[in-house]
């Protein structure tokens, strides 16, 4: 299994410099006591991608190197920021110095397969790094950070480990890595210094990406497609956006890392819900049977981040029961009940994401990306396309809402809230997406809609764990536990329901007029 870490870096163009001129000291900078080191490493990498760089695309990078410190194989994901995740695994069996294509690890191979769709990876790029380290210390001598002075040369690869001839390039970099009990702080004040002596930070985002610009094969843009300003352009980056969110957690999933089931739905429903939002400006077949397929996979994922919320309240619920009040083996009935549960819904997790009917979804959302099916619309100006959806968005939301409210309490009010649920979420997703458009007033709605969803999604979840609860009490029942426990949270649960109901009602009511202020 691969052992992972955070990086945390930034990278400086040094071809400004005189040839041989060395870095400025960084003994001085805020933080800092003590500047060592001087050593020299000989690095040599082989990074693998697609024949058209998707994972260079979507912001991964994959290499094997030898020579350093690190040999072996890294894989780095982006966190945010100036951070990614790198997980290391061995060489392996290959030759060190091979310059072929190597076997790339299964374990890798399956946490790109969201990225790669399929596509075989090979080598697409040899650098050959000479790089002098320093540390930057504290008081106390503990390593802040790493700063290295890069003297690289590129080759192109063709594919199949041997470089194209004509298609190589040198430069010289830095790159400022911080270490132990480093901070941005502490990046702040390197760059600040290396900004005096005229180094500024590097365009690109990797040494990889730079290979392949100035080879003549730069990574294609995932949405090339509107121009900025309009509203198709605006509709696009947030595609775009969410396309990649997905990726990131994706290998989450995979790993089963916290949060990253979530994540990716929300992803998922904040893509489905803007495809609707905002179908006027795409062609209505092309992104009709793209949500249709977004909604089977959330569904799909859903089963696990469900057992997981519920799990988790039912927990909560449990705890505050009064010792005389729990009666029998009940923290013991809900542990089997999670178990089973989590079990069944994180393998049916990964079997979805496995189905070669979500490699076809996501060969779908990258060509729509790739090639959007933009509409005459598309060319409107972004503002008074945002607001008009928006508003539309508001209105259904409210209408669905104000439905379920007039509906005596009960199943039929319990589904109705739960659609209505649904819409308020659209909302919040469509002016979430008008924010970089209309501003405040789309960033207040958010926050409202937000409010709102939450409160019933509440209400949601409360109905799904009554079920549950009957359920567990129905086991216990026949194991001849006794039911007390369980009908107490059933009663607990359903108190709870109707004082989120009046929290619902209350919302809108004070909500009413304001959403008509923010969308005149």
């Amino acid at each position: 299994m691969a052992t992972a870490t955070h990086e945390t870096e930034r990278k400086y163009d040094l071809d400004d410099l005189a040839p041989g001129a060395p870095l400025p000291a960084l003994g001085s900078v805020p933080g800092v006591r003590a500047e060592t080191g001087g050593e020299v490493h000989a690095l040599d990498a082989v990074y693998y991608d697609t024949t058209d760089l998707r994972l260079a695309s979507s912001r991964a990078t994959l290499r094997r190197r030898t020579g350093g410190e690190d040999a072996g194989w890294h894989l780095k994901l982006p966190v945010g920021g100036d951070t990614r995740e790198e997980l290391r695994l061995p060489l392996g069996e290959t030759p060190e110095g091979e310059t072929g294509s190597a076997a790339v690890p299964e374990e890798f191979v399956r946490l790109l397969a969201a990225r790669t769709r399929g596509a075989a990876l090979v080598p697409v790029v040899r650098l050959r790094t000479r790089r002098t380290t320093r540390l930057l210390r504290d008081a106390e001598g503990r390593a802040l950070a790493e700063i290295a002075d890069d003297a690289v040369r590129a080759e192109r690869l063709d594919g199949g480990g041997e470089a194209r001839e004509g298609a190589e390039v040198s430069w010289r970099e830095a790159e400022a890595e911080l270490t132990g009990t480093g901070t941005t702080a502490l990046l702040d004040g390197v760059e600040e210094r290396l900004r005096e002596a005229g180094i500024r930070r590097a365009e690109g985002p990797s040494k990889l990406v730079r290979a392949l610009t100035e080879t003549g094969t730069p990574p294609p843009p995932l949405a090339p497609g509107a121009a900025r300003d309009t509203a198709g352009g605006h509709l696009l980056r947030y595609l775009r956006a969410q396309y990649l969110a997905f990726l990131d957690r994706e290998a989450g999933v995979r790993r089963d890392r916290p949060d990253s089931v979530h994540k990716a739905r929300v992803a998922l429903r904040r893509t489905r819900s803007a495809l609707r939002s905002h179908r006027t400006l795409l062609d209505r077949a092309r992104v009709d049977a793209l949500r249709a397929e977004l909604k089977w996979l959330a569904g799909e994922l859903g089963t696990d981040r469900d057992r997981e919320v519920l799990e988790e309240r039912l927990r909560g619920q449990l705890a505050d029961v009064e010792g005389p009040l729990l009666l029998g083996p009940a923290e013991a009935r809900l542990t089997t009940w999670a178990v089973r549960a989590g079990d069944t819904s994180r393998a049916a997790a990964l079997a979805a994401l496995d189905d070669p009917r979500c490699r076809a979804l996501l060969d779908d959302w990258a060509n729509l990306l790739a090639a959007p099916p933009l509409r005459p619309a598309a060319v409107r100006p972004a503002p008074r396309h945002f607001r008009k959806a928006v508003k539309k968005e508001r209105h259904r939301s409210r209408k669905l809402l104000a439905r379920a409210l007039a509906l005596p309490h009960g199943p039929a009010r319990d589904v109705a809230l739960h659609e209505a649920r649904k819409k308020t979420k659209r909302l919040r997703y469509a002016a979430e997406s008008a924010r970089p458009v209309l501003g405040k007033p789309a960033k207040r709605l958010t926050r409202e809609a937000k409010a709102l969803t939450s409160l019933l999604g509440d209400h949601h979840d409360g109905v799904e764990a009554r079920a549950v609860l009957l359920r567990i009490a129905a086991r216990a029942q026949t194991s001849g536990e006794p039911g007390f426990t369980w009908g107490l949270l059933y009663g607990r649960e359903e108190g709870r329901a109707r004082e989120t109901e009046r929290k619902v009602e209350r919302s809108r009511a004070g909500s009413e007029g304001a959403g008509l202020r923010v969308f005149p």
